[in-house]
């Protein structure tokens, strides 16, 4: 896949750990040229590195994103491909969720995504691709896996995705969204606290177990790379066999 990826500058949001981070440095193996987004590093931060590219920003602020992709451009001199891997998950309960959490849910998971998708999309004059992270929790409307929030929030990627793809399709650019399956990240780091979740969750998964971050960021950068030229508006499906069950 090296060949394929080599040269592309690509942003990655939600890059400082989990499915970013190693989607992020999988990117990089394959030169690519690598712009990676966090917000856990300070607004504004400007680090240009022999190994990579790394600025600080909110995706749910559209100035703020606006900003950043002005930098990138600058920086390399194009951009040729997103992946919003940026995302907040919360396990409360229905009765316990408090719509100040729910409404950051989703401007992080879903306005954060279109601000990322738009900002690219007005960038990207030869074409491109894009991928969205959503989460099999948006296709089977949360259960064990998430809250109605987070499975709320996700099941919105999946439609802007389709809504992306048909808009900017006939510019060249293709859009596609990864709908992961438990993987090993910090945010299920709360399922550590309840093993049974854990448990229930791996004897229902095919493969029996969770992903590692990896395993999402090499379906993300297949999409990403010019082997898959003729998907667009598609939801990769990579959980183990869970919605199998």
């Amino acid at each position: 896949m090296a060949n394929r990826l080599e040269g592309k500058v690509i942003v990655v949001t939600g890059a400082g750990s989990g499915i970013g981070a190693a989607t992020a440095n999988l990117l990089a193996s394959s030169g690519a040229l690598v712009a990676a987004l966090d917000l856990k590093w300070p607004e504004g931060a400007m680090r240009d590195e022999a190994s990579g590219f790394f600025r600080g920003v909110d995706v749910a602020s559209d100035d703020g994103v606006e900003r950043v992709f002005d930098d990138i451009v600058r920086h390399f001199g194009k951009l040729d491909g997103v992946a919003t891997c940026a995302g907040v998950n919360n396990i409360d309960s229905f009765d316990q969720l408090e719509a100040a959490m729910f409404r950051r849910m989703h401007e992080v998971n879903v306005i954060g995504t279109f601000n990322c998708l738009k900002s690219a999309a007005s960038r990207m004059s030869h074409g491109g691709r894009m991928v969205t992270v959503s989460s099999i929790a948006g296709i089977r409307g949360g259960g064990i896996f998430g809250t109605g929030a987070y499975a709320a929030s996700k099941a919105a990627v999946i439609a802007l995705t389709k809504y992306a793809a048909r808009a900017l399709g006939p510019k060249g650019i293709a859009v596609n969204c990864v709908a992961p399956g438990p993987t090993d990240t910090p945010i299920n780091a709360a399922m550590e606290k309840n093993p049974s979740i854990r448990t229930s969750l791996e004897a229902a998964i095919a493969l029996g177990r969770f992903a590692q971050p990896k395993e999402i960021g090499e379906a993300i950068a297949w999409l990403l790379s010019d082997a898959s030229s003729y998907v667009n508006g598609a939801t990769l499906v990579v959980d183990g066999g869970l919605t199998m069950t």
